[in-house]
């Protein structure tokens, strides 16, 4: 008898239906599985076998023939394990399957018969709703992620067993729905670091009120202790908030890449991604022999926070270069390629010598080589692509034992907000949002400059020899800090703040 059961592939961050066909033959005995699998794939015999001898089934002892279509299409991962055990049951007669080819069946098999969760639940969701599924059958750990995707009935099952007494015997599963909005309204608000705990740090502060309302690249220079990684990581909590759109993108990519816990539905609060200075090229920006969305991707309408970026790689800060001017990772294959979203704000700090306490260094111990070589891993068109260089000083013992808070991260969010929406409103007929966004017909368009501005940027480009691509980059900042004074044009203490914001361009660190 043959049977046709559905399951999906991801393939970058969507899905495609696979048909699984199930065929069970008198003639002979075999278990036969092709359509391009991998070896979780074809190891999953052993365990589907197991799982039904524990519930009180079993493979039967005929020729089984399974074909996972399209067959050109490369599968992988565990997840098929179900479909596979409920298709050889219908096939051999053991269960009903009157309406089987209504669902979309995944999970992973434990020896026991228990599911186990699987990767990418959203996409799998959003594609059976598109495709005019009646439901989708999941492990229950994953069923929050897909119940955010309304129009499809989403059933939740802890063991094969549930799902075998769903189709046979008429059995309900359990049916999980969310609010999505309300989850999401709840919860868009929430962050654990606030700029009111930063101690001094004004100067640092205003850049990343600056950068956060351009969406602007930035890197903190300074000694250790002086609350880089303190400043970067709050960050979040003056970016705007998450659209529900933007939210579903991000979900997305987190869920083929099996981040998502299993009390989380949706992303609500823009990610913050910090890897570590010894991550690969791959990890970073994505790949491998099956395709995973790398750091970059999951920092998507987010932060990538590059803690001492001297010390990656770098090959790998190199191939960023890309990504940070086209907001996307393309991965070229022989046989396919995979585009990954990558618009991410960058965040990277860093010291300003080996010894990490340049110039005020009392011992000296970084000599003038060491300083250079130290700076060159970070090359030119790299650091043209990072529009805000900002200085961080150390903190001073008062500023550090004065029991007044700083400004708090809602006050600065206001004025970010603020900025923002004349962005949107300036750049409505545009696919643009905000100033870091635009290209050179835009900044010709929206960062003209008076007499007085012009002359202070040309002096600044003649004095700190800064390239074509800075140039952009001041206007750009221009933009947004005028943009933050609600100014409709762009004046010289606009253009000179700016110009303060290109530190690595200035003569004292290319020495």
């Amino acid at each position: 008898m043959l049977i046709k059961i559905y399951g999906s592939a991801i393939h970058g961050v969507s899905a495609q239906t696979i048909t699984i066909e199930v065929n069970v033959d008198t003639g002979g005995v075999g278990y036969h599985l092709v359509g391009l699998p991998d070896n979780a794939i074809k190891e999953s015999s052993y365990r589907i076998s197991a799982a039904l001898k524990n519930v009180g089934y079993k493979i039967p002892g005929k020729k089984i023939t399974i074909n996972m279509a399209p067959a050109d299409l490369r599968k992988e991962g565990a997840a098929y394990d179900l479909s596979i055990a409920i298709g050889i049951l219908a096939a051999s007669d053991q269960i009903l399957a009157e309406n089987i080819q209504d669902y979309i069946i995944m999970g992973e098999l434990s020896l026991d018969g228990k599911l186990q969760p699987i990767k990418g639940v959203l996409p799998i969701a959003i594609q059976a709703r598109e495709e005019g599924f009646k439901g989708i059958i999941l492990p229950k750990q994953n069923t929050r992620e897909a119940a955010i995707v309304n129009n499809i009935n989403v059933f939740a099952a802890e063991n094969i067993r549930e799902v075998i007494d769903f189709f046979n015997e008429g059995k309900p599963l359990q049916k999980v729905e969310i609010d999505t909005r309300k989850e999401f309204q709840e919860k868009i608000n929430d962050f654990p670091f606030d700029f009111s705990e930063v101690k001094g740090q004004e100067t640092a502060k205003r850049a990343m009120e600056v950068a956060a309302a351009g969406g602007h690249n930035i890197i903190l220079i300074g000694p250790p202790g002086s609350g880089k990684t303190m400043l970067a990581k709050r960050v979040p909590s003056i970016l705007p908030p998450l659209s529900l759109k933007e939210a579903l993108e991000t979900t997305k990519i987190h869920s083929v890449a099996g981040k998502m816990g299993a009390e989380t539905s949706l992303m609500t609060v823009r990610p913050f991604r910090a890897p570590h200075h010894t991550i690969s090229d791959v990890a970073l920006v994505g790949g491998g022999g099956y395709p995973q969305p790398g750091e970059i991707s999951l920092a998507h309408n987010g932060v990538l926070f590059l803690d001492e970026m001297p010390e990656f790689k770098r090959t790998v800060l190199e191939v960023m270069r890309q990504p940070l001017e086209d907001r996307e990772v393309t991965i070229s294959r022989a046989r396919f390629t995979v585009n990954y979203p990558a618009s991410f704000m960058l965040v990277a700090s860093m010291n300003p010598s080996p010894s990490g306490f340049f110039p005020d260094d009392p011992n000296n111990t970084s000599t003038v080589y060491e300083m250079q070589r130290y700076m060159n891993k970070l090359s030119g068109p790299l650091l043209d692509r990072i529009d805000i260089h900002i200085e961080v000083q150390k903190v001073e013992f008062e500023q550090l034992a004065e029991r007044r808070k700083g400004e708090k991260s809602e006050e600065i969010r206001k004025r970010v907000l603020l900025a923002r929406e004349i962005q949107r409103e300036r750049y409505k007929d545009l696919k643009i949002s905000y100033n870091a966004q635009i290209g050179p017909k835009e900044i010709e368009k929206y960062c003209s400059l008076d007499e007085s501005s012009f002359s202070l940027i040309k002096t600044a480009m003649e004095k700190l020899n800064l390239s074509a691509r800075a140039y952009d980059r001041i206007l750009k900042v221009s933009r947004t800090i005028a943009d933050l004074e609600g100014s409709e044009n762009i004046l010289s203490n606009h253009v000179s703040e700016a110009i303060q914001y290109r530190s690595l361009d200035r003569e004292f660190w290319n020495g």
